[in-house]
C-alpha cells in the first residue's frame, strides 16, 4: 500500500476524481430536478434547519447549509492542503523548472478572469464577486479529460492536476483575504496558538495522525468565530502533517489516501446537491445579460483559457519552463477551456460575495452555463485534436 500511494500518486489521483466528476455531474442535475419539483420547498426548509448546540460559551448551533459549506468543505480543504503539500515536496511542484509552468498557468487562469470581471461589473452590489470565475473545478475537469482517454496524452492530464492544485491555492488565499468577515482577534490568537501546537507536533517528528486532526477540529472551531472563513482550517492543518519523499507512506500520504474517497464520493455530492439548489424562473434568463451574469459567463468561458494559454506562452518564451511532452499549444488551448469549469470553487466564492438570495442564485445560474459551456467546448477542442494526432501517428 505505502508504494501504491507514494509512486503512483497522479494516477490513484486521476483515477478517483474522474469518477467523483461523474457522480457530481449526476448530483448536479440530481439538485435541479428536486429544485424544480414538488419537493423544492421541503429541501430548502431542510437545509435552513438549525443542527447542534448551544450554551453560554460554545456555540455549535448553525444551519443545515452551514455545516455543508463550513465543515464539511473544510474535510475537503483538509484533503486540498495535503495534495499541496505532497506535490511541493514530492511531485510535479516539487522543484523550481517542474513547477513553473503550472504555477504560471494557474497564476494568468486567476487574474485574467478577475480583471475581466471587473472590467465588466464593478458596480457597489455586484464588483466584488471578482474572484468567482477564477476557481477551476477539477473533479469537474478531469472528469471530461477521462472521457476523452487516449485522445490526450498523459503529460497533458497531469499538467491540468498540477495546475488545478495551484488553482485551489490561489482560490485558498483569495478567500482568506478578501472574503473574509470582520476579525475577531482573540479568537485568531487562539487559532494561532493551536497552530503553533499543530507545527511542534511536526518539529518533534509526532507520526499519529489524531495528534493533528483533533486540534485541528478545535482550530476550525476557533478561525470560524474568528471572521477567517473556517475552511481554512482545513489547510492550515493539511501543512504541518508530516511527509517525505521516499517509498515509505508517510502521516500525510496515509490520511490523503483515506480521504480521497470519502471526499469525491461523498463531501463533494453532498456540497453540488444542497449549493446547486437552483430554481429556474423566468427572470433568470432575461438577466443572464445583467452585469454579474456576464462578467461570470466572460470571466469563465473566455478569462480561463485566454489567462492560461497566454501565461503560457509567456513562460515557455521566457524559458522559465518547457511544454508538457507531447503537447501542442492547441491543446493547452483546448485544456484552457475546461479550466472555465469553475462549479463548485465558483459557487462556493459565489456564496461568499453575495449576501442576498438573489444574486446568488443568478449566479449560481450563471456559473452552471459557462461551467457547462467551458466544458463542451474543452472536450469538442481536444477530441478533435486527438483524432487528428491519431491521424498524423497513423
Amino acid at each position: 500500500m505505502a508504494n501504491i500511494i507514494n509512486l503512483k500518486p497522479f494516477k490513484s489521483f486521476f483515477q478517483s476524481e474522474s469518477t467523483g466528476g461523474v457522480i457530481l455531474m449526476v448530483c448536479v442535475v440530481l439538485s435541479l430536478i428536486i429544485a424544480n419539483s414538488s419537493l423544492g420547498q421541503s429541501f430548502s426548509d431542510f437545509l435552513a434547519l438549525n443542527l447542534g448546540f448551544e450554551n453560554s460559551t460554545i456555540d455549535l448551533k448553525y444551519p443545515v447549509i452551514l455545516w455543508i459549506n463550513d465543515g464539511l468543505m473544510a474535510i475537503f480543504f483538509l484533503m486540498v492542503g495535503l495534495e499541496i503539500k505532497r506535490e511541493l515536496v514530492e511531485g510535479e511542484l516539487s522543484s523550481i523548472k517542474q513547477a513553473s509552468l503550472p504555477i504560471m498557468a494557474a497564476l494568468g487562469g486567476m487574474l485574467v478572469p478577475a480583471l475581466i470581471y471587473f472590467a465588466i461589473d464593478h458596480s457597489p452590489e455586484t464588483g466584488h464577486g471578482w474572484g468567482i470565475p477564477m476557481a477551476t473545478d477539477i473533479a469537474f475537469a478531469i472528469a471530461v479529460l477521462s472521457i476523452l482517454g487516449s485522445k490526450v496524452p498523459n503529460s497533458l492530464k497531469i499538467f491540468l492536476t498540477a495546475l488545478a492544485i495551484v488553482d485551489d491555492l490561489g482560490a485558498i488565499l483569495v478567500i482568506a483575504v478578501f472574503y473574509s468577515k470582520e476579525m475577531h482577534l482573540a479568537y485568531l490568537g487562539y487559532a494561532g496558538i493551536v497552530f503553533a501546537i499543530l507545527i511542534a507536533f511536526n518539529y518533534f517528528g509526532v507520526k499519529k495522525i489524531y495528534f493533528y486532526i483533533i486540534p485541528g477540529i478545535v482550530m476550525w472551531y476557533f478561525i470560524h468565530h474568528s471572521g477567517v472563513h473556517a475552511t481554512i482550517a482545513g489547510v492550515l492543518t493539511a501543512l504541518t502533517l508530516p511527509t517525505n519523499d521516499t517509498a515509505k507512506a508517510s502521516p500525510l500520504e496515509r490520511l490523503e489516501h483515506m480521504l480521497v474517497k470519502p471526499v469525491n464520493f461523498l463531501i463533494m455530492p453532498i456540497f453540488a446537491i444542497a449549493n446547486t439548489n437552483i430554481k429556474f424562473e423566468s427572470e433568470m434568463v432575461s438577466n443572464i445579460t445583467s452585469g454579474v451574469s456576464v462578467a461570470i459567463i466572460c470571466g469563465l468561458v473566455l478569462g480561463k483559457p485566454l489567462g492560461i494559454l497566454s501565461f503560457s506562452w509567456l513562460s515557455v518564451k521566457l524559458k522559465l519552463s518547457k511544454l508538457p511532452e507531447q503537447t501542442k499549444w492547441s491543446q493547452i488551448a483546448g485544456l484552457g477551456l475546461l479550466g472555465g469549469i469553475g462549479f463548485t470553487m465558483s459557487i462556493f466564492i459565489a456564496l461568499l460575495s453575495f449576501n442576498d438570495v438573489e444574486h446568488q442564485t443568478q449566479a449560481k445560474f450563471s456559473i452552471l452555463i459557462a461551467s457547462i459551456s467551458a466544458g463542451v467546448l474543452g472536450y469538442v477542442v481536444l477530441s478533435y485534436l486527438g483524432k487528428k494526432r491519431k491521424r498524423v501517428v497513423m
